[in-house]
């Protein structure tokens, strides 16, 4: 196999002037989005920039309280994205979101490192935090879709819910079929990605890895594994996520605390 190939900056500088195609798209078409395409390339380089560089020390000094610390703020970091694109209070369902990702997470990096992977040491931070970074990466939509599509068939099916609780119904009885919508809805798109991954799409972790020389056998079963503890975690983060916010967001008497933000 051929070995590891770096790309110089300077290529990199060189190839970053195809950008010149999207600005121009949006010239052409008069889409007003050049200042959210500048400001979003430049967060992209200087965020990717930064934690190229903190990576480089973090795994250098691989301290386990260190990994632990940085796992957990992403966890922050991605339970305030989900609630901040699905339109709701942050207040509210932060602890519920957040719980979500860490069950779903927790056990599934263990389990890879541990039996699967079993890098030496088992924290070591060159495994550990891009294993824990793509599986929250990945479920961060999934979550979201989950969310607003729970709260939104609370919007629009109000009356249906509260004459289930007239009726004598629990919350967790008339809010189920809220739920198995919302959950379907956020099942759905990485289910048709399974369904299709290899024959229409080759994903980027298994891409990465061949064309940084590795055998493409060995690429497709880290791939397989990702994609099966992605799927996994997003099942348990957008199970318990749900069940939180509806345990921590529905008065006894059956009145939904919350609702989607102003838009």
């Amino acid at each position: 196999m051929q070995e590891s190939l770096d790309i110089s900056w300077a290529l990199m500088g060189l190839f970053s002037l195809t950008l010149i195609i999207p600005f121009t798209i949006n010239r052409i078409y008069q889409l007003d989005l050049a200042k959210e395409i500048g400001i979003s390339v430049f967060r992209m380089v200087a965020q990717l920039a930064f934690i190229g560089l903190y990576l480089e020390f973090i795994f250098q000094l691989n301290d386990p309280l260190l990994n632990t610390l940085w796992i957990i703020l992403m966890i922050g970091i991605g339970s305030s994205s989900i609630i901040s694109k699905a339109k709701l209070p942050r207040k509210q369902l932060l602890l519920p979101v957040a719980t979500g990702l860490l069950v779903g997470l927790s056990p599934l990096v263990i389990l890879l490192s541990s039996v699967i992977i079993q890098p030496t040491p088992l924290y070591s931070a060159q495994y550990v935090i891009p294993l824990a970074g793509m599986l929250l990466g990945n479920s961060l939509s999934g979550n979201i879709v989950a969310l607003q599509n729970l709260f939104t068939a609370f919007k629009e099916r109000e009356s249906e819910y509260h004459a289930a609780i007239a009726l004598g119904a629990s919350p967790h009885y008339a809010t189920l079929p809220f739920v198995r919508a919302a959950m379907q809805k956020a099942f759905a798109p990485i289910m048709a990605s399974m369904a299709t991954t290899g024959l229409v799409t080759l994903p980027g972790m298994m891409t990465g890895q061949i064309l940084g020389g590795v055998n493409p056998m060995v690429a497709i079963k880290y791939q397989l594994l990702i994609l099966i503890a992605i799927f996994v975690m997003l099942t348990i983060s957008v199970t318990i996520t749900l069940q939180l916010t509806l345990k921590h967001n529905i008065s006894k008497e059956g009145k939904v605390l919350v609702r989607f933000l102003d838009q």
